[in-house]
């Protein structure tokens, strides 16, 4: 079973998505990030949560600021780079988001139903599967 991690900073819309992954077969855990607590990653240390998890759902505006959004998903990256990331944004698409490459994500825009969801986690799993053969 997928272990999914769900960050974001709306805790209706985080419920919505875990629910929603978790009707489809994935093991679920969820953090409201750094706004609902102390982030380890800003601090620049390794999150037990991230660590747990297949594959890393978060809030592209999960800071509430979107330098410190990026200066998470970067630290993420970094201490984590073996775990995939989906970075939902419900309007539009950060600039600073990058596809390929040490901070790559998969990008999420638009309503993150639980369908949309799914096949994001199964492009993000795929895409670091594929980087680790041809690595």
């Amino acid at each position: 079973m997928t272990r999914v991690l769900v960050v974001n900073h709306d805790i209706d819309l985080a419920d919505e998505e875990v629910d929603s992954l978790r009707r489809r077969g994935y093991d679920v855990r969820e953090c409201l990030g750094p706004i609902g607590a102390h982030c380890p990653i800003l601090a620049g240390r390794p999150c037990d949560l991230a660590d747990g998890a297949d594959v890393l759902i978060y809030d592209a505006f999960v800071t509430g600021e979107p330098d410190g959004a990026q200066r998470l998903i970067e630290g993420l990256r970094e201490l984590h780079p073996g775990v995939p990331v989906v970075l939902t944004a419900s309007g539009i698409e950060p600039e600073w988001i990058e596809t390929i490459g040490d901070h790559k994500v998969t990008p999420l825009v638009g309503s993150p139903t639980g369908a949309r969801l799914a096949a994001a986690i199964e492009d993000a799993i795929a895409r670091v599967g594929s980087a680790r053969l041809s690595g």
